[in-house]
C-alpha cells in the first residue's frame, strides 16, 4: 500500500473499467486524482471482457457497417420496454464511438468490429489482449498523468458537508483515514457476491440457483456508501444472466463439454420436459431468463447422443462460445472430456447406453424422458417443431446408441444497477436532485437497462457502459471542479 494523501480533487472508488476511465479523464483535465481499490490486484472483472459495444465508430465506418446511433437507441429502449432511462441510454450510445477512438489514443488495440450471434448488428469491438490489456493500458496512462493508485485500500464511507461531497473515509490496515475530496466517483462493480442482497433484490439463492462467474468481493460497498449519502435506488433487480453447464465446481468457460452443452440441441427440465426453443441459446439473455424459471430445481439438462458428438467433431459448433470459439470450431477434445468427467465421478456429466439408464442417473422418470425424446425426434423427422417452433436447421434427432446429459445452471456476470444517476452520471437523491460532487457508473449505476440485459441489439454493452460511464463521470466532475 502506498502513502494515502490527506487531500485530492477526486477520489475514485474502484479500479475497474469505470474507475480507470474516470481517473484518466479527470487527470487529462488537470485534476488531482486518487484511485482506491479494495482488492490487492487491479481491474476486477474488467480484466476478462473480450470486446466492447460501439456504434458509428471509425472501425465500423471502414467496414461499411451502417448501424446508426438512432437505431441502437431505439432498439435498446424497445428491448427495455422504455423502463431504461432514455437520456442516459442516448448519451452512452452517442459517446460509444468516440470512446473507441479515446481508448485507441491511450494505446488500446482493437482487432475487429464483429458480432457473436446471428442476425445482429456488428457492434462488438474486439480487443487485443482482452480486458486485461485495457486495464493495464489505463493504469499505466493514469500513473503517467500523476494519478495515485492504491490497491488493498478500501473506501468505507463518503463524507459530506453542506449537502456536498467532502471526501472519503479509507480503511488503512484497520485504521480509519479521512481523505478530503470535492468529487467521489463510485465504481465498485455491484453486489454479485452479496448473498443477502441477491436474495432481496432478485429472489435467487446465490450459489444454489444462481452462480456468479468471475466475480470476487463484490459486496455492494459502493451502493451502500451512496445510499448512506442519500442516493436513490434504481436497477437493483437487473442482472446479466445466461445458462452454462459447469463440468466441475468452477466454470471452465471454454472446455469442450461446456460448449457442447450450449448447442441448440435438446434441453429438458429436472422433470424431463422441454422448456424452450433451444435456439434462443444464441442470445444469452433470453436463455438465461428461460433457465431462471426453474430456480426451484436450480438446474436443467442438455441432452445429446453419439450422432451429435460426431457432428461437433466433424462440423463444429453451431453456436459460438465467445470470440475464441466461433461457429465451426471443432470439439476435438469432447470424447476425452466426457470420459474424464465420468471416470472422475462427476455429478454434472452423465452417459448411458439407453435413455432409461440415463433417466435413472439424472433422477428423471424414465417414461417422461422417453416421451420427450420421442416427441422431439418426431419434430426432427417432420422438420417442424410443433411445440416451440425451433428453426428446422437445429432439429437433430437423438438416436444413440449412447446418450449423454450435462447439468446446466443459471449464471451471471454481475449485477447491473443500484444507484440512481442522470445522463451526466451525477448521483440523484430520492427527490431526483443531484448530490453535488457524487458520481457513479458501471455495475453500480442503474438506469441503463430494463429488467434484462439487451444482448440482441447491443452485444458488449456492459463493458461499454462501464467505460463510457467512467469517461462521462470524469467529464462531468471536471466541469464541477472548474477544470
Amino acid at each position: 500500500m502506498g502513502a494515502i494523501p490527506d487531500k485530492t480533487d477526486a477520489a475514485v472508488v474502484g479500479s475497474g473499467a469505470t474507475g480507470l476511465a474516470a481517473a484518466v479523464t479527470l487527470a487529462e483535465g488537470g485534476a488531482k486524482v486518487v484511485v482506491f481499490e479494495k482488492q490487492r490486484s487491479l481491474g476486477g472483472t474488467s480484466n476478462f471482457f473480450q470486446g466492447t459495444f460501439a456504434v458509428e465508430s471509425e472501425m465500423q465506418r471502414g467496414r461499411y457497417v451502417d448501424y446508426t446511433r438512432d437505431q441502437a437507441f431505439k432498439n435498446t429502449m424497445d428491448y427495455s420496454h422504455w423502463r431504461a432511462n432514455p437520456r442516459l441510454v442516448r448519451t452512452i450510445i452517442n459517446e460509444s464511438g468516440p470512446t473507441i477512438a479515446w481508448l485507441q489514443a491511450q494505446g488500446v488495440v482493437f482487432t475487429e468490429a464483429t458480432i457473436n450471434m446471428p442476425d445482429a448488428p456488428l457492434t462488438y469491438h474486439v480487443i487485443k489482449g482482452k480486458g486485461e490489456a485495457v486495464v493495464k493500458t489505463l493504469v499505466d496512462r493514469a500513473k503517467a498523468k500523476g494519478v495515485t493508485v492504491l490497491p488493498g485500500t478500501p473506501v468505507t464511507s463518503l463524507l459530506k458537508e453542506g449537502g456536498r461531497i467532502a471526501g472519503v473515509i479509507v480503511d488503512a490496515d484497520g485504521e480509519e483515514v479521512e481523505v478530503a475530496a470535492r468529487v467521489a466517483v463510485v465504481a465498485t462493480g455491484g453486489f454479485a457476491n452479496n448473498k443477502e442482497w441477491i436474495k432481496k433484490y432478485t429472489g435467487f439463492e446465490l450459489g444454489v440457483d444462481l452462480i456468479p462467474v468471475g466475480n470476487t468481493g463484490k459486496t455492494g460497498d459502493g451502493l451502500r456508501m451512496a445510499w448512506e449519502a442519500g442516493a436513490a435506488e434504481e436497477g437493483t433487480g437487473t442482472i446479466e444472466m445466461f445458462r452454462v453447464a459447469p463440468v466441475g465446481d468452477e466454470f471452465a468457460m471454454g472446455c469442450n463439454l461446456e460448449q457442447a452443452a450450449a448447442q441448440p440441441d435438446l434441453w429438458v427440465t429436472a422433470r424431463g420436459e422441454r422448456f424452450c426453443d433451444e435456439a434462443i441459446g444464441f442470445w444469452d439473455t433470453p436463455v438465461g431468463n428461460a433457465q431462471a424459471r426453474y430456480k426451484s430445481d436450480g438446474y436443467t439438462f442438455s441432452i445429446f447422443d453419439d450422432s451429435i458428438v460426431r457432428r461437433l467433431l466433424e462440423h463444429g459448433l453451431d453456436k459460438g462460445v465467445g470470440i475464441d470459439f466461433p461457429p465451426g470450431y471443432r470439439l476435438t477434445d469432447l470424447p476425452r472430456e466426457i470420459q474424464a468427467a465420468i471416470d472422475n465421478g462427476s455429478r454434472q456429466v452423465f452417459a448411458a447406453d439407453s435413455l432409461d439408464d440415463l433417466a435413472a442417473q439424472i433422477e428423471i422418470e424414465p417414461a417422461v424422458l422417453q416421451a420427450t425424446v420421442e416427441q422431439y425426434n418426431r419434430y426432427c423427422a417432420q422438420g417442424w417443431d410443433e411445440l416451440f417452433a425451433k428453426d428446422r436447421r437445429y432439429l437433430c434427432p437423438l438416436v444413440g446408441p449412447r446418450f449423454y446429459a450435462v447439468r446446466a445452471r443459471a449464471v451471471f456476470l454481475g449485477t447491473m444497477g443500484g444507484i440512481k444517476v442522470n445522463e451526466r452520471l451525477e448521483v440523484l437523491d430520492k427527490k431526483d436532485n443531484v448530490i453535488p460532487g457524487l458520481y457513479a457508473g458501471g455495475f453500480d449505476a442503474g438506469g441503463m437497462y430494463g429488467d434484462s440485459y439487451p444482448i440482441k441489439s447491443s452485444s458488449g454493452l456492459a463493458s461499454a457502459f462501464a467505460l463510457n460511464s467512467g469517461r462521462l463521470a470524469g467529464m462531468g466532475a471536471l466541469k464541477y471542479l472548474g477544470k
